[in-house]
């Protein structure tokens, strides 16, 4: 799995107009699943995120994590981080994960993110979405659950 992670002061996804998923302060990650994950990279990757120390502390040390700070998390997924560039001009997915596992473990992200207690909004899987944000910082991270 990998993912792009912004910390966000605030963030939406709209699919035709509809706002599906809206968060205040917190994180947006971009969520992208390859063809070989499974259970074991759902539970690494939510728990490293839920406890990512990126926020400010009281002396202005990124020091503090997601559920410290009472934010929020918006999951949006996004095959085209599996887009591979290194040839030619138009990116090849082959490495992304077809669509009902991709579909699956999406949804298991979600639901062990909210295990932990952080409120979780969504995109629509498999649909056109626009994505608004407002950075913090700003602080972007990338995870590979294949580089750990």
């Amino acid at each position: 799995m990998r993912a792009c992670i912004q910390r966000v002061r605030e963030a939406r996804v709209t699919v035709e107009g509809v706002v599906t998923g809206q968060i205040g302060r917190g994180l947006v990650v971009l969520l992208g699943v390859g063809q070989n994950d499974g259970a074991a990279e759902v539970e690494w990757l939510a728990d490293k995120i839920v406890g990512l120390r990126i926020f400010e502390d009281d002396a202005g040390k990124m020091n503090r994590s997601l559920a410290e700070v009472g934010g929020a998390m918006l999951v949006v997924s996004q095959f085209t981080l599996y887009g591979d560039a290194r040839r030619g001009r138009r990116p090849s997915f082959t490495d992304a994960a077809p669509p009902e596992l991709a579909e699956r473990l999406y949804g298991e992200f979600v639901a062990k993110v909210r295990g932990a207690a952080i409120e979780v909004a969504t995109g629509k899987f498999r649909e056109h979405m626009d994505v608004s944000l407002v950075n913090d910082g700003p602080v972007t991270i990338w995870i590979d659950t294949s580089e750990r």
